[in-house]
């Protein structure tokens, strides 16, 4: 397509007194270290749990400048994750993923040499849905000695690095979201895939998506659950979204996190695309995540 072949990646074309902006603001509750020029940021100075109504600003502030925030050694309790994560957003469920008894709220994501698993493509969490998460909140419990490190991409640069015209073609757009195109990739849970269907129908969803808080615009398809673009050939749909898949595999938009036990990480769902490397399976890796409820991804802003 000829709107791909004028593609020429960037650093978020226009951007970069927005970078400045935000890599320069303080904070009074707590001090924040830019991990890359666009997304990711260490918090220091906050222990995981309820936090008054001052912190919380300013950590919601710093939340969607930076997409990816990390928290160390944050040796607290369940409850104190819960209480964290309900300051945000109430919380979800997830439709097949273990959870820890008495809390439903909270998913256990593990991989044990004999049964090894992880993400191990970049992906926006449940974007079938018609209000996908707004974010998540993942704790490492049981960490590799070396590996399993998760790698985010700011699909807002992405979305700024392509070429304007191309920009232009795909604001307007949108594509098909399905559950069964990541399951009937994991062949443990494919017998299931006519039932999630049912459960969980396909889903049009923007393919720029702006987000609700900063307005600013982001590429929302994936390779997990995007299907193929409304109102296209399918064979120039196809060529489109590989294209566009691509853009999170570029390093320019990209923040890797080694993790430690007891780190936590809050990430965006609605500006971000995420990716766990998938180099440990020899070892033993356990996580704990809480879900963010979210809104329906909109194209513009509320009028």
């Amino acid at each position: 397509m000829k709107l791909i072949d004028e593609h020429r990646t960037t650093l978020a074309r226009g951007g970069e007194r927005d970078r400045a902006r935000r890599a320069g603001k303080q904070f009074e509750n707590f001090k924040l270290s830019p991990m890359t020029a666009t997304i990711g940021a260490e918090i220091d100075g906050i222990r995981i749990g309820a936090l008054d109504k001052s912190t919380l600003d300013e950590l919601k502030s710093a939340w969607i400048d930076w997409k990816v925030l990390v928290f160390r050694d944050q040796d607290v309790s369940v409850e104190d994750h819960v209480n964290f994560s309900r300051q945000f957003s109430g919380l979800e469920e997830h439709p097949f993923t273990p959870h820890i008894p008495d809390h439903p709220e909270v998913i256990v994501l593990e991989s044990t040499p004999g049964a090894p698993e992880a993400a191990e493509v970049f992906h926006s969490d449940l974007t079938y849905l018609q209000c996908p998460p707004m974010g998540s909140i993942l704790r490492g419990r049981i960490i590799p000695s070396f590996g399993g490190d998760t790698i985010w991409s700011d699909m807002e640069a992405a979305y700024d690095g392509l070429e304007e015209s191309l920009r232009q073609f795909l604001d307007d757009r949108r594509a098909i979201h399905t559950v069964t195109k990541n399951v009937l990739n994991l062949k443990s849970k494919a017998a299931k895939a006519e039932e999630l269907r049912r459960k969980f129908p396909d889903r049009s969803q923007p393919i720029v998506r702006v987000h609700p808080v900063s307005g600013r615009r982001s590429l929302y398809v994936n390779e997990s659950f995007t299907s193929h673009i409304e109102g296209m050939d399918a064979m120039d749909s196809q060529e489109l979204l590989r294209f566009l898949y691509r853009q999170a595999l570029i390093p320019l938009y990209q923040v890797r996190v080694r993790w430690r036990p007891n780190t936590f990480v809050m990430w965006d769902n609605r500006s971000t695309q995420h990716y766990v490397v998938p180099d440990f399976f020899s070892n033993h890796r356990r996580m704990e995540r809480t879900t963010l409820v979210g809104d329906e991804p909109a194209p513009s802003l509320p009028s």
